[in-house]
């Protein structure tokens, strides 16, 4: 059987795009998701488009990252033609990064993210204390490895996922029985919080790693599965000692876009077996 082109379209530093073969040994099939697939902390999507589920929740706390899929799902043709229209020199990229995203319309919104997110340094998603996107010039080499048929492509997958800009605990919260919740919060792999943020507004620090595990114990307790990749860091593995933590044997490392052997991550779950 050919294997289907996996979906790629934006650069994430803890993507799981190049884990997707080792996750995907542990995550339900779609098949077997009889309620909505959730997924708190969506950045690049890389699992949500590999499973397909039939019906899906994605939410970020990042509100331009969830305008950009919502922007893609609705205008797809309009975002790449103003995404194609951008100049290809670092004094445009500032010149728009320097754009208020509040001030655009959503077709414009998305593609400036889209445009950021291709052209920036290593595709880090950074914040300055004003919420104004920081990260510097990256070049024009990945911009053009997606393509108005794939965004076309993204949106027709989008059309069944109800996105959400949230915190983390009010969507795990509204879980049920037969939903499955994949979560992948921002992490450093091996270390113990995120000092150094790359993702969202603020860091996520180990209170915030508490706070999760609670919120994934009150979800265990009401049937919902769930499957997390974090990092091996010794006091955010202890927080979740009643559930299986299988080491991710390569992984993206402590460096930006580094893929070690040794990753320094975990899945953990909360199931006894995955039905394909």
């Amino acid at each position: 059987m050919k294997q289907k082109k996996k979906i790629c379209f934006l650069r994430y530093p803890g993507g799981k795009q190049r884990i997707l073969d080792t996750l995907l040994q542990y995550l339900p099939s779609r098949s077997s998701i009889y309620g909505r697939y959730v997924e708190p902390f969506v950045g690049g999507g890389a699992v949500f488009f590999a499973l397909n589920p039939k019906r899906a929740i994605l939410s970020d706390i990042n509100v331009e990252l969830i305008d950009l899929y919502r922007g893609i799902r609705r205008y797809p043709i309009e975002v790449w033609n103003i995404f194609r229209s951008f100049p290809s020199t670092k004094k445009a990229y500032y010149e728009i990064r320097s754009w208020n995203h509040d001030e655009l319309d959503l077709p414009h919104r998305a593609a400036r993210a889209l445009y950021l997110n291709r052209t920036c340094f290593k595709g880090m998603w950074r914040h300055n204390s004003k919420g104004e996107f920081n990260v510097g010039y990256g070049g024009q080499d990945r911009r053009w490895v997606i393509s108005k048929e794939a965004l076309a492509q993204i949106s027709q997958k989008l059309l069944r996922v109800s996105l959400k800009c949230s915190d983390f605990e009010e969507i795990i919260d509204a879980c049920k029985e037969d939903d499955f919740v994949f979560v992948d919060p921002p992490y450093r792999p091996a270390e113990r919080e995120m000092i150094h943020d790359h993702y969202r507004y603020g860091k996520f620090s180990f209170d915030d790693h508490k706070r999760l595990a609670s919120t994934l114990r009150r979800a265990s307790s009401r049937g919902v599965r769930w499957a997390m990749t974090t990092s091996a860091h010794p006091d955010i593995v202890k927080l979740f000692r009643n559930y299986h933590v299988i080491p991710i044997p390569k992984g993206t490392g402590k460096k930006i876009g580094e893929l070690k052997k040794d990753s320094g991550e975990v899945l953990i779950y909360n199931y006894e077996e995955v039905s394909q």
